[in-house]
């Protein structure tokens, strides 16, 4: 499987992307697009992609926000959604609507040759918080964008906020040690929760009127399928999943059934919705 050049402190992600995780997330493309599509839709309305813009999808995974920003900036626009996963990537080359105006390139946009100036948009659904010096990843992304060009991207906010992640990683927690804390500058889902970090980040790249403006939603993590969709789609990827890596069955079971208790008060019909909070965090060139 090819994987990109990157930046060496990247590695890690790059090959987690790339190995089983990533495969997995890439084989419930379609299961995740339901849960994370109203994420996209607020991104979208708030970055208003224009007709004729270009468009730079950082993160893009198996491309559902690379489609939408490219009916956005279609026909005379251009949409180029990148990402270090070859899964997720092959997924979106797979799913991409003929006659759309977009690319996909695997790169690690820490260090990617991006053409200087030639983005008018750089957006993102959960694609940039894993950077371990997003400083100079953000540099280098900045100098792709136009003189006028702007920013627009999705993040967590902190965990206590998420219980849709965290409700199942709490009762996992009930028959394995506790994974070792993520420390506030180290990448992770939740890296960018802190508004001081963001700003000072994005400050720090050369971005300038950087706004942070929060959203809860409410997260059915059974997609309409009923509670056992809800603790399989737990158990398949995020927090819990990680923390049942490397355990015996007979863990995996139990904990599997403490997933089950944890979220049957959440029950309601088919779905099973907890709290969700972002940023929608958006800047300019400064």
């Amino acid at each position: 499987m090819e994987r990109p050049a990157g930046h060496a402190e990247n590695a890690d992600q790059i090959a987690y992307w790339n190995g089983p995780s990533g495969q997995r997330w890439a084989d419930r493309h379609a299961a995740q697009e339901k849960l994370l599509g109203p994420i996209a839709d607020v991104l979208i309305d708030r970055a208003k992609p224009k007709p004729g813009e270009r468009v730079l999808d950082v993160g893009c995974g198996s491309g559902a926000t690379t489609f939408a920003f490219a009916k956005a900036v279609a026909p005379d626009g251009f949409a180029l959604g990148l990402d270090v996963s070859e899964p997720m990537l092959a997924q979106a080359r797979a799913l991409a609507p003929k006659g759309l105006p977009l690319d996909f390139v695997l790169a690690d946009a820490t260090v990617y040759p991006f053409e200087a100036a030639s983005f008018d948009l750089l957006a993102s659904r959960f694609g940039v918080m894993f950077f371990a010096d997003p400083i100079a990843s953000f540099t280098n992304l900045r100098r792709a964008l136009k003189p006028s060009g702007r920013l627009a991207f999705a993040c967590w906010r902190e965990p206590k906020e998420n219980p849709w992640a965290m409700a199942p990683l709490m009762a996992v927690y009930k028959h394995v040690p506790k994974m070792p804390p993520v420390g506030p500058e180290e990448p992770g889902p939740f890296a960018f929760a802190s508004e001081e970090r963001v700003t000072r980040i994005l400050k720090g790249a050369g971005f300038a009127d950087v706004a942070m403006e929060p959203h809860n939603l409410s997260m059915d993590i059974a997609i309409g399928g009923g509670l056992e969709a809800a603790v399989d789609g737990s158990l398949q990827i995020g927090p819990a999943s990680r923390a049942l890596q490397g355990h015996p069955p007979e863990t995996y079971e139990a904990a599997k059934a403490s997933i089950r208790e944890a979220l049957a008060p959440f029950l309601k019909e088919h779905s099973v919705a907890l709290q969700g909070a972002i940023w929608i965090v958006t800047a300019k060139v400064e």
